[in-house]
């Protein structure tokens, strides 16, 4: 897979595209995209991505639950998610590669996006 030079912002403006299977990203795409996902970090088997988000009560907390599931069925592609009172672990994989694909870091920068508006 060719990837192109994305700011974050364009990553982020991009939607994902079905899949139906394949091969998951190789370690030099990952590395180049995992820095436009701004505060995500890599697993330790390279075969997803999460970050916690903290806020300052439940509602937030929800509120946020909420907007990930919306982006989830905007973009048909769905994360796994951990909820606490105060924060929300985000984790992305794409399971029909069996690993990561350039959608994983399409969400993650939608879901950066949310946090920051």
């Amino acid at each position: 897979m060719a990837l192109d030079n994305n700011s974050v912002d364009d990553l982020a403006a991009r939607h994902c595209r079905p899949c139906q299977g394949g091969t998951p990203l190789g370690p030099d795409e990952v590395r180049f995209l995992l820095p436009q996902a701004t505060g995500w970090s890599l697993d330790s088997s390279s075969e997803s991505i999460s970050r916690t988000y903290s806020f300052r009560n439940f509602h937030e907390t929800m509120a946020f639950v909420n907007a990930v599931a919306w982006l989830a069925h905007r973009e048909d592609h769905h994360p796994e998610l951990e909820v606490s009172y105060r924060s929300c672990r985000v984790r992305y994989r794409t399971h029909a590669v069996g690993g990561l694909s350039e959608n994983d870091f399409i969400c993650a920068a939608q879901v950066n996006r949310l946090v920051s508006m």
